[in-house]
């Protein structure tokens, strides 16, 4: 039951570096077109750097993703040398991470609300004048459409993997 554990682990840490790629592939667009939107709007363009809103793959939106799929390493390499204190690992770590993909998953739901009240605390004029739906619209246009089947394959991916890893431990 280890190396079921171990292949489901991979497969979480692999869902997890899915979005950072596709990030590092069409982030540019998905910029390009938020700043057209800005620039319709009347918003100066540097607004969205200038308060940390970015849709590449610099910042957290690399680190975040890869540090998980990093954590998940750890457990799936215990569990396939057969550590005794795998399982233990298996355990804390698979449930931070669903509790982790549960948060992002809130967070997408919650996008635009989300994006208005970070807005909002900031003070920033511009920032209180931009059309959140239309921004968010035009900046996700720079992505494939099939980036929201990936991003929906993935939240698939951790969820059942993390709860077979689990099973999985809890039978060996």
């Amino acid at each position: 039951m280890n190396i079921v554990a171990a292949v489901m682990q991979t497969l979480v840490a692999l869902a997890f570096v899915s979005i950072p790629l596709v990030r590092h592939r069409y982030g540019a667009t998905a910029t390009a077109r938020a700043h057209a939107e800005l620039t319709r709007q009347g918003v100066r363009t540097t607004v969205l750097a200038e308060n940390g809103m970015r849709f590449d793959a610099g910042g957290h939106e690399t680190w975040a993703p890869v540090g998980i799929a990093t954590l998940m390493l750890i457990p799936a390499a215990l569990n396939l040398a057969g550590v005794s204190w795998a399982g233990t690992t298996t355990w804390i770590l698979q449930s931070l991470i669903l509790a982790a993909n549960c948060a992002i998953l809130y967070s997408q739901l919650t996008a635009e609300k989300s994006v208005r009240a970070a807005f909002a605390r900031k003070g920033d004029p511009d920032l209180a004048r931009i059309d959140v739906p239309a921004l968010l619209k035009a900046a996700e246009a720079g992505f494939p459409a099939w980036t929201w089947t990936l991003q929906n394959a993935r939240h698939i991916v951790v969820f059942g993997a993390s709860v077979l890893a689990l099973a999985a431990t809890a039978a060996a």
